[in-house]
């Protein structure tokens, strides 16, 4: 090996964690069984990184360095919290303990580590809530501000609901492994929500100077397959649906940001540059979904299609859309969808006809920057720039990626001038 410099480290650290967070956990945990040792052990091992691959260069195969790394940090967490003594056993057990030929830490685990992942951190004796967000934080590697901002919720209250549900995992000794067929349905709807959620951090990452992270949504979408798979020969329709939902949305990846990184809208998008393999794949998925009713991933992806459908911006079918999202409300009530049905409805009709929904929302996602931005954009279209100036700055304030920031920027200054 030879030495690298902080910068080139600094770098490979970073795409390590972005891209391999997720399975490096997972394979923790099975091999430590407890989630804070497994987290702290993980961080501990990215630390080292730091002065060990600068001095001694980086590794070929970073994800195993980590991995091993972490194992023996684990080691030394355990040996510190009871007698090596007591332990032997279960270390051997477990893995734990290193042998002359380490596991193949480059290659993929199957049964796959971050599917059983999933399915304990969705066990049923947890709130929803907190099912999502500790997915979140293990598989995805989402810091608990971020998680906390997906929610709408104070980051303390989400690191409390992170740390209590790490604890009850522990002592109710909720098994690390995925579930008999029958089992897995009390499961599916707060595993779909983690898929999801992860999918849209990749889509729209919370902060930070990128707006996409691919490896987040190829990782759920691969992990949307999986569970699909899993359930075969008749996966629910909602698997099939956020499957197509999560394909539709990722094909149009390398149309919606510039060559500096801007963000591109959906009508300005060039749309030849969009996956059209990745849509086919996608369209009969919606309509098998739909054959089982409408339900809420049913939905939004068939209001996807209808976008990957049209050839030109100025063909979308926005008064569908409008419907499919009045729909979708009834289905799946939430100020989000409520927001954009208002859009949708701007878009079919005027945006004078979307400002009572719009104004109806007002108190409840006042935090959201999205919910500002829109209801700029509103009134920029009605040329009420001195109103719309004024919500382009509410949701700079409330902005944490930059991408997004630059954006919200130049808007503001066009209302301005």
């Amino acid at each position: 090996m030879v030495s690298n410099t902080a910068a080139e480290v600094a770098q490979a650290i970073a795409s390590t964690y972005r891209a391999e967070w997720g399975s490096i956990i997972a394979i923790l945990i099975r091999l430590v069984g407890d989630f804070d040792v497994a987290e702290e052990a993980a961080q501990e091992a990215f630390a080292a990184a730091v002065q060990q691959w600068q001095d001694g260069g980086i590794p070929n195969l970073p994800r195993a360095w980590i991995i091993r790394t972490a194992r023996y940090k684990a080691i030394d967490r355990l040996r510190r919290k009871t007698r090596l003594t007591e332990k032997l056993e279960w270390y051997a057990a477990s893995g734990l303990i290193p042998s002359s030929e380490d596991p193949a830490y480059d290659r993929e685990d199957i049964p796959d580590d971050r599917l059983r992942l999933i399915f304990t951190c969705c066990h049923p004796a947890l709130a929803i809530e907190t099912q999502v967000g500790l997915t979140l934080r293990m598989l995805g590697g989402l810091e608990t501000d971020e998680i906390a901002r997906a929610f709408l919720v104070p980051t303390a209250t989400m690191a409390q609901r992170l740390v209590r549900a790490k604890r009850k995992i522990r002592d109710a000794g909720i098994p690390y492994k995925v579930p008999d067929t029958a089992a897995i349905a009390p499961r599916i709807e707060a595993v779909l929500k983690v898929i999801y959620l992860i999918f849209n951090e990749g889509y729209a990452a919370t902060k930070g100077d990128g707006m996409l992270r691919a490896d987040l949504c190829t990782e759920a979408i691969r992990l949307g397959k999986l569970v699909r798979q899993l359930m075969a020969p008749h996966p629910p329709a909602e698997v099939t649906a956020l499957v197509a939902l999560m394909l539709l949305h990722d094909s149009r990846r390398d149309a919606r940001l510039d060559a500096a990184g801007d963000l591109i809208l959906l009508e300005d998008q060039d749309r030849r540059l969009w996956n059209h393999s990745q849509i086919a794949e996608a369209l009969p998925l919606v309509e098998e979904a739909l054959r089982d009713g409408p339900g809420g991933y049913a939905l939004q992806a068939a209001i996807a299609a209808l976008h990957c459908q049209a050839p030109h911006a100025e063909n979308t079918d926005w008064p569908q859309i409008a419907r499919l999202y009045e729909v979708l409300e009834r289905v799946q009530p939430s100020p989000i969808v409520s927001l954009n049905r208002a859009v949708a409805i701007a878009m079919a009709s005027s945006p004078q006809a979307a400002m009572e929904l719009i104004d109806g929302l007002a108190v409840e996602l006042d935090s959201y920057h999205l919910f500002h931005a829109t209801r700029a954009d509103l009134l920029r279209r009605m040329n009420a720039f001195e109103d719309a100036a004024q919500h382009y700055q509410r949701a700079l304030e409330l902005v944490t990626n930059d991408s997004e920031r630059r954006f919200l920027e130049r808007r503001l200054r066009q209302v301005q001038t």
